[in-house]
């Protein structure tokens, strides 16, 4: 068997053995780990975390981070059961924290465990911004993106053990493994994330404008993530995110379409901007 028959079988099987819809797109995504293995796991690691790190909490920042939280979690629901994803998140279990950490960062687990760093704070400057990326991080929750990476990575893991079972001749096998390590993760998993990440900004920008925010601060966030980086990101097609000026025009794309989807239930004002 051929390198590219072992590819394509691989390929095949990980399709056939399980997917899954996203309910934004519509489109049928790899779905190997199930949420009922997943979600247990996520929750138990999202603890242990709690347990390592400091967590604010009665502070005007936490309560404005579990305040913006819950808006996007009631516009979540709101878009599923209007589009016939009724139940969709009968098994999240919401929880929003703040952690004392300079890093320019937030996450959400698979099934809702959210947390951001003060450091990521001092870049959004304002709620409106926060909740661009509380909509941003719950959009990768939503569409399922962690259970995606995981399947890819068995797939990826089986064409790679396959590969070197297949192949006989030594020096053809080492060549297999150079070119598949570096092939893979640049042609496959790179461009994976890369997609990823700009679904999670269509899908976060809607989330945004039906929790009453303004998605016009989605540019404007990232333009100053921009700043903050000081141009250092890597090459686009070497990096998980899209480049920061693709991102940024992206964004300012989407905004619009943002708010016709959030009009279409009935929301056609936004909050004013609250700096923090």
């Amino acid at each position: 068997m051929s390198i590219k028959q072992i590819i394509i079988l691989f390929g095949f099987l990980g399709l056939y053995l399980s997917c899954a819809t996203n309910p934004f797109t519509g489109k049928k995504t790899m779905a190997l780990v199930s949420n009922e293995s997943l979600f247990p796991s996520a929750f138990q690691q999202y603890n242990q975390f709690l347990t390592e790190n400091k967590v604010l909490t009665g502070t005007k920042d936490s309560e404005m981070i579990k305040r913006v939280g819950e808006r996007i979690a009631i516009a979540s629901e709101r878009w599923l059961n209007a589009n016939g994803y009724q139940g969709y998140l009968n098994d999240y279990k919401w929880e929003y924290n703040l952690v004392d950490d300079k890093t320019v960062n937030a996450w959400c687990m698979p099934g809702g465990k959210i947390v951001f760093y003060t450091g990521i704070l001092e870049v959004a400057q304002n709620e409106t911004a926060v909740a661009v990326i509380m909509g941003h991080e719950v959009a990768h929750a939503l569409a399922n993106h962690g259970q995606q990476r995981m399947s890819a990575a068995y797939v990826q893991q089986g064409i790679a053990l396959a590969g070197n079972i297949a192949i006989q001749d030594e020096q053809t096998r080492n060549i297999f493994n150079q070119s598949y390590g570096i092939g893979s993760n640049v042609l496959g998993m790179l461009p994976f994330s890369r997609a990823h990440e700009t679904e999670a900004d269509k899908i976060g920008l809607i989330l945004t404008a039906l929790a009453g925010y303004n998605p016009d601060e989605g540019a404007e966030l990232w333009k100053r993530m921009a700043a903050k980086s000081g141009g250092q990101a890597p090459p686009e097609f070497l990096s998980t995110h899209p480049a920061n000026e693709t991102r940024i025009r992206e964004l300012q794309q989407l905004a619009p379409k943002a708010k016709e989807e959030a009009a279409k239930f009935g929301i056609t004002s936004f909050r004013p901007l609250s700096p923090l």
